[in-house]
């Protein structure tokens, strides 16, 4: 895979490639030397690579002793969000809780395009390696940053009350990477400024852990899936055996030796440990769900001796969106649609979902039906994939065309509601606006609008908080994370 630390584009060389001439005096050499000198040390990008398997000192970072002298004594925690919005809700949740534990800053990163960025299969043990996940997140990053596309988790996810009650401290990416990478106006970045994007280059190599674990700077979590379980006070001995293993077959076929210990996180990465020195902890994904009467990655549901954490790990079982989304949601609900409703999430087009058609409508089928003995139209929201177009022989068709019995409802990408919401969630930059941010650092640069920024793609978030209005009820698509997403919001009572 090629990442952006990893292009064939010609790069400056710190050394001469030159033969010396053998008239060349002794001022020469003293010139040639000092030139050497300087180059090490002033030029930004002069770092050669480093083996990704020996440490390595922080001297050899100007980020390490920089970001260090800055705000002594700080600790962070980032990680590689990857796969679909809801996915990366999970992980930033599983990111807020570790952080919380381990007593470290999370780095919020932003939102993801839909799948950009891939894991993998845990149960088939075929997942991207911690390193290559968080180049390619890395990657993916600065290509936001570079067309204007950039929007905080925090921007769409309201955390303000968790980072306002001191239970987890929280900076922005774009606030990390000004800090450590030195580059303060990089919101407004492009193609053209090659300075910024070797910086960019080289704090990726440095945070993604291609140049090994650094000395009192970075640690990179190596651990994945396929060997890890992460609990925390569960009264299991730690490097146990989980009871999800490779079975033989899956051993004899892709050649694997696998074996999943469960390991409690704080033992492991806490205080004492080796990772607990260092200012940058990086873990690959941090994605986990229940697999055969185990999780895939982290088992930590509750922290019987810690109440903080216990505290922590309800309040994050549900997070808002930020106010700009709900007060979008009422807008709609309130103007377009006037009355009581069912809400219909149809994923038809992507992955697994392409091959249940006939199971999804039949649910829907099976709803409207029940809700047929009422003399009024029947409204209902329809949030899907399957462009309106494409909607004739299926049984949205169907409904559709029967306008005495029921009234659709929809938002597209291009209706005034999603672009005015938008523009608002541009506009209150939320995820600047919290945190820790020294102010030494004066990032007012980071705050600014670029020209060329281009709005986020806000549509699913309305739409879901639309959905978990429905009073009538809301029918989703088996399997589907949206779907589970939704009914969260519902049993919480967002409306």
């Amino acid at each position: 895979m090629n990442h952006l630390f990893h292009t064939n584009r010609p790069t400056r060389k710190p050394w001469l490639t030159k033969r010396p001439s053998r008239r060349s005096s002794l001022l020469t050499l003293l010139f040639s030397l000092l030139f050497l000198l300087s180059y090490y040390f002033l030029t930004p990008t002069s770092l050669s690579p480093i083996s990704p398997f020996n440490k390595t000192s922080n001297s050899q970072f100007p980020q390490c002793i920089s970001s260090q002298a800055l705000i002594p004594g700080e600790k962070f925690l980032w990680y590689a969000p990857h796969s679909g919005f809801s996915n990366q809700l999970s992980e930033f949740k599983n990111a807020i809780l570790m952080a919380a534990i381990l007593n470290r800053t999370l780095i919020v990163p932003p939102v993801l395009d839909h799948h950009a960025v891939a894991l993998g299969s845990c149960p088939k043990f075929r997942v991207s390696d911690p390193n290559e996940i968080r180049a390619a997140v890395w990657d993916h990053v600065v290509e936001l940053l570079r067309t204007g596309r950039y929007v905080s988790m925090a921007d769409i996810i309201d955390i303000s009350l968790l980072v306002s009650s001191s239970v987890v401290r929280a900076i922005d990416f774009r606030g990390f990477a000004s800090l450590w990478c030195g580059i303060k106006d990089f919101v407004c970045f492009n193609k053209s400024n090659e300075y910024l994007f070797d910086r960019l280059k080289q704090c990726g190599s440095l945070l993604s852990g291609l140049n090994g674990n650094v000395d009192k700077c970075t640690y990179a979590v190596s651990e994945d899936c396929r060997t890890t379980v992460w609990t925390y006070q569960n009264h299991d001995k730690d490097g146990v055996l989980d009871s999800f293993q490779p079975d033989e077959q899956v051993k004899k076929k892709k050649k694997i030796s696998y074996v999943r210990r469960r390991r409690d996180v704080y033992k492991t990465l806490g205080p004492g440990s080796e990772a607990e020195s260092a200012s940058l902890l990086a873990f690959g994904s941090l994605f986990t769900s229940p697999y055969r009467d185990s999780e895939l990655y982290i088992d930590i549901h509750d922290a019987p001796s810690d109440q903080r954490i216990q505290s922590l790990i309800e309040k994050i079982e549900f997070l808002p969106f930020v106010p700009e989304i709900t007060s979008a949601r009422k807008d709609f609900v309130d103007k377009n649609i006037k009355a009581p409703f069912l809400c219909a999430q149809l994923r038809l087009l992507d992955g697994q979902f392409k091959n249940h058609w006939k199971a999804t409508f039949q649910s829907l089928k099976q709803k409207v039906e029940s809700l047929r003995q009422s003399p009024h139209a029947i409204h209902i929201f329809v949030m899907t994939d399957l462009p309106e177009g494409n909607w004739t022989g299926s049984y949205l068709g169907d409904l559709s065309r029967d306008s005495n019995q029921f009234k659709l409802h929809f938002l597209r990408e291009e209706d005034e509601l999603v672009i005015k919401t938008a523009r608002k969630v541009v506009a209150a930059g939320h995820g600047l606006r919290f945190g820790f941010v020294p102010d030494s650092l004066g990032m007012g640069g980071l705050k600014k609008h670029c020209p060329s920024e281009r709005l986020p793609d806000v549509l699913l978030y309305i739409e879901e908080a639309v959905c978990s209005c429905a009073s009538l009820g809301f029918v989703g698509t088996a399997g589907s994370t949206i779907a589970e997403s939704v009914e969260l919001m519902r049993k919480f009572a967002t409306c």
